[in-house]
């Protein structure tokens, strides 16, 4: 169980209410940054996320605070956010909800997720992360967990982080079948439908052309809606999500019945594989103004 959050010890964590969610979060928000964790005492993978919030909104010392919500205590609250999977995360800022994710993430992933909405105070993160170690990679990240696993057997979230980490990591099939191994409670996480989502998109690449290549059959021919969907997948499981999304809208838009209405089955499946809560915000938008 996680404990009760004590304010005077820690001036930057709080708990969150329906009675002080307007003033200390959304109001609060218009001057400092908040991030709201929607937990629950038997949620196993909050067990992991909380303590490293809390670790990380006493580095940043005031640059953002830590809102904790219980779901069991806040239930309409948590109704209101369309809470349907915990640890889910949010980030307030300037009264708005800009950014957020659901899932325990690694240390690693939730500092880069902080370092682009908000800024340390001059003095405080810089000078206690100066002897930390660069941030592992996916290999040294799937070392780390099969020696966490043997080492605590019982620690079944560990399996998924494993699996997360495989993936990341290029070795699809170890990472399915790590998946599939997860025992049900697990398998319906939001970290491991994401996944799933993700390798179900790998697998439709195999065999297909390289990124030049579908890039130079659009120039020729921009109705080559099948060179505009694979394109699309590469963007999205790459470096640029937003462009990949962007293949499949115009699709949508220009020949909504392609292949079965494949651009629609894709755009949904993209917002299962994505953390960028504003990012899918806005594409479900767009692609709801397209078919509606």
């Amino acid at each position: 169980m996680e404990p009760t959050v004590n304010a005077a010890v820690s001036p930057h964590i709080f708990e969150v209410d329906q009675e002080n969610f307007e003033t200390d979060v959304l109001q609060a928000s218009l001057t400092t940054p908040v991030l709201v964790d929607f937990w629950a005492t038997w949620c196993g993978p909050c067990k992991s996320l909380g303590p490293l919030l809390e670790k990380l909104a006493t580095e940043y010392n005031g640059a953002f605070r830590l809102g904790k919500v219980d779901v069991d205590k806040n239930q309409e609250l948590a109704g209101v956010f369309g809470i349907r999977s915990i640890p889910t995360v949010i980030l307030v800022k300037d009264g708005q909800i800009l950014d957020g994710f659901a899932g325990a993430l690694p240390e690693g992933q939730l500092r880069q997720f902080l370092s682009r909405h908000i800024q340390p105070l001059e003095g405080d993160v810089d000078e206690q992360l100066e002897d930390e170690l660069p941030p592992e990679s996916p290999e040294q990240a799937i070392n780390r967990l099969q020696q966490d696993i043997a080492a605590e057997p019982d620690r079944l979230e560990l399996k998924l982080d494993l699996a997360v980490a495989l993936a990341q990591a290029g070795h699809a099939a170890a990472a399915e079948a790590e998946l599939n191994a997860l025992p049900a409670n697990l398998s319906t996480d939001s970290r491991a439908v994401r996944l799933r989502s993700q390798l179900d998109l790998a697998r439709s690449l195999e065999g297909t052309p390289a990124m030049d290549v579908l890039q130079q059959r659009i120039h020729a021919n921009a109705h080559d809606w099948e060179a505009h969907d694979l394109l699309g997948v590469r963007l999205l499981l790459g470096d640029d999500p937003a462009a990949g999304l962007e293949h499949w809208l115009l699709i949508l838009e220009k020949a909504r019945d392609w292949n079965d209405g494949q651009a629609k089955k894709r755009l949904l499946a993209a917002f299962n594989t994505l953390d960028d809560a504003e990012l899918v915000g806005r594409y479900r938008r767009r692609m709801a103004s397209l078919l509606f």
